[in-house]
């Protein structure tokens, strides 16, 4: 019985190839190289495929000479490999000539190389369609160098590795052309977003709109074929005699249009259909004056940034459609009786569809519970033993959402968890210090390795310090503490959790900020300057996170009765929120996710201190004037005007109503 050597056993065409090859009865040896990197994911696939017995793992890597395989190995191999099956190959539009030349050139010449010292009885190259670049018309099986150009970095590398396969003279060689593989036609499987799925972005989009008819361009032809089929047509045509130095062309028979296309998955979608095509000279004019904006200055930056935001490569707008018609009478004579045929992509386009919008589609994660928009979602909430926290985590519980408890006391942050489950919610308690590194990053890998993704972080804890600076001379540890959590603490589990919200594009960090921030808060020069930190580190970071789907709100928070206002006696006589109402807030902030979250005081102090700095200084000196430092804070506590604490000034008490909320 035949002997077998295959390389690229884990992309997708090597997968589905190497299981129907295990399952043929007449399959009694398969060797599978693999890097060492890759060698157990490997062994977990063979796991689930019949006859895992027949294969056996020959370590190897095609960037090093002779595919890297011992000496000791290929002794035993040598004479004994009767195909060697070359499915390795970096498919790719998007990779650069680098990356392309190495995997797809330079890999193809040390399989070569190994190929000729183990006597191999034939070589089966899968190169691809692309070789054919610009060529217009028929392109037969049997064409290969007729002066066609090659457009990118994929078809030149392609090109080359076919060429290097037909001109040696040293093993026996077949070539198989792919079309354009997407998903399996049964199950959907597919392994990344490439080929028309970049489209997938944009059409999921567009099934918001009205199901109207559209008119749009003709954009040409192109060839789609499924994964599985092309793997039925290779172990077809690999295990058939005398078939060497033949080149087949793995496609669907006829062309198929770009429109049609679309207009496939488009349905699949729900999207609008076209259903009006353009002439063919509209089409071109159209296209040909597409082409010549790019050269008007800002038209091509203005394009690829609202490409980026769908998650389609500007190349792909050059390859969507092939100028060859690729000619497949030969393939389909050698595959006549055998059952396999290419299936219609109107007849799985949707089983790819839902494959895509499940496992692939780059958004996915931003789809919510049935619910409403906090339903499923795990929120990371700090401080969420008391206060705006506690408050918080009961409101989003009780909207579906799963609150993970971050604070330093475990016993405090176990019982707001059994409130949540006594009332139905789920919650997890972690307790943490986020002042300290190490405690972070254990935080954020638990919690991934619990729940599997992190969807948003309120952060909510935070250290207030009211002292006027005459008082802090000597105090500079004020300032390093408060910046300690209020900015360091906070950035640091932002840093640690973007990582993974950049990988699911999708993220919403709240951060509970001062109103203080608005203004000019006397006495809080530590804490405002470090909550007035967080707010310029999130307005930059939410720049640069913009394309990952990743989102910033800031809440400037008004005076909230909570623990931490508690040593600050002539609090007991402002107007506050409760914690409830600021978890309102908070709530708003993760549902809506705006960019910034205030009160209508707030928003006033802010345009004052914008136009009349003056004035709000003075203003505000008469706030330092007439509220003292607290006995806590290393003042007398005694109100200079009025009859104590708790019974202010006329002065005072209209200050606090024209601030309302604001932190004297």
């Amino acid at each position: 019985m035949p002997g077998y050597l295959v390389t690229g056993a884990t992309g997708l065409i090597g997968r589905h190839f190497t299981r129907l090859l295990l399952d043929r009865d007449d399959t009694e040896h398969v060797q599978l190289l693999v890097r060492a990197s890759s060698r157990e994911r490997l062994e977990n696939l063979i796991s689930t495929w019949p006859h895992p017995e027949k294969v056996t793992l020959v370590t190897g890597d095609l960037s090093m000479e002779r595919l890297g395989v011992d000496d000791e190995v290929r002794d035993k191999l040598r004479g004994r490999v009767d195909h060697l099956v070359h499915l390795a190959a970096l498919y790719d539009i998007t990779a650069d000539d680098e990356a392309s030349i190495r995997a797809n050139v330079d890999g193809t010449r040390t399989v070569l190389d190994l190929a000729a010292d183990l006597r191999v009885g034939c070589l089966h190259h899968v190169s691809s369609v692309a070789v054919a670049g610009d060529h217009e018309g028929v392109f037969t099986e049997d064409m290969f160098d007729v002066g066609q150009r090659l457009p990118s970095a994929y078809h030149r590398t392609k090109f080359e590795a076919e060429r290097l396969v037909r001109h040696q003279h040293e093993v026996p060689w077949r070539v198989y052309r792919p079309a354009i593989v997407v998903g399996h036609s049964e199950t959907g499987e597919m392994d990344k977003v490439d080929g028309p799925y970049y489209l997938f972005t944009a059409i999921d989009k567009l099934n918001r709109l009205p199901n109207v008819p559209l008119v749009g361009p003709d954009l040409g032809d192109t060839n789609i074929v499924p994964v599985d089929y092309v793997a039925k047509a290779l172990v077809a045509l690999v295990t058939k005699p005398n078939l060497d130095g033949c080149t087949f062309h793995l496609v669907s028979p006829e062309p198929q249009p770009v429109v049609s296309v679309y207009n496939a998955f488009a349905r699949a979608a729900g999207a609008p259909t076209i259903n009006v095509q353009l002439d063919e000279r509209v089409s071109k004019g159209i296209l040909r004056l597409v082409k010549l904006s790019e050269h008007v200055p800002g038209v091509s930056l203005v394009r690829d940034g609202f490409l980026a935001r769908l998650g389609i490569p500007p190349v792909l707008l050059e390859m969507i459609a092939f100028p060859s018609v690729f000619a497949s009478a030969a393939t389909r004579k050698e595959l006549a009786g055998s059952g396999v045929e290419v299936p219609r992509l109107e007849d799985y386009a949707d089983v790819l569809w839902r494959y895509w919008r499940e496992h692939l589609d780059p958004f996915r994660a931003r789809v919510h519970g049935s619910r409403g928009e906090l339903d499923g979602r795990r929120i990371i909430i700090t401080g969420a033993s008391s206060g705006i926290g506690r408050a918080t985590a009961l409101k989003v519980a009780a909207e579906g959402a799963v609150p993970l408890l971050v604070a330093r006391r475990q016993h405090e942050l176990e019982e707001v968890r059994d409130e949540i489950i006594a009332a139905g919610g789920s919650a997890s308690v972690y307790p943490a210090d986020l002042t300290d590194p190490e405690s972070v990053t254990k935080l954020v890998k638990q919690i991934l390795d619990e729940h599997g993704r992190i969807d948003m972080v309120v952060n909510n804890a935070g250290r207030s310090i009211r002292r006027s600076i005459k008082l802090s001379y000597d105090r500079f540890h004020d300032y390093e503490r408060a910046m300690a959590i209020n900015y360091f603490g906070a950035v640091r589990l932002i840093l640690a959790v973007l990582p993974h919200m950049s990988e699911r594009k999708f993220g919403h960090i709240v951060n509970v900020s001062s109103i203080g921030v608005q203004g000019i808060a006397p006495r809080f020069s530590a804490y405002v300057a470090s909550k007035a930190a967080l707010d310029y580190f999130s307005k930059i970071a939410a720049t640069e996170t913009h394309g990952d789907g990743i989102t910033f709100t800031t809440i400037h928070m008004p005076l909230v009765r909570t623990p931490m206002i508690r040593p600050t006696k002539i609090y007991d006589a402002f107007p506050t929120k409760s914690p409830s109402q600021a978890a309102d807030m908070v709530v708003r902030a993760l549902k809506e996710r705006p960019k910034h979250i205030g009160t209508p005081e707030g928003y006033l102090i802010q345009a004052a201190y914008t136009f009349l700095p003056g004035l709000v200084d003075a203003v505000a000196y008469e706030g330092f004037r007439i509220f003292p430092d607290s006995a806590a804070a290393g003042g007398t506590g005694e109100i200079k005007l009025g009859k104590g604490e708790r019974h202010l000034s006329k002065a005072a008490t209209r200050l606090i109503k024209l601030t309302r909320g604001f932190h004297w």
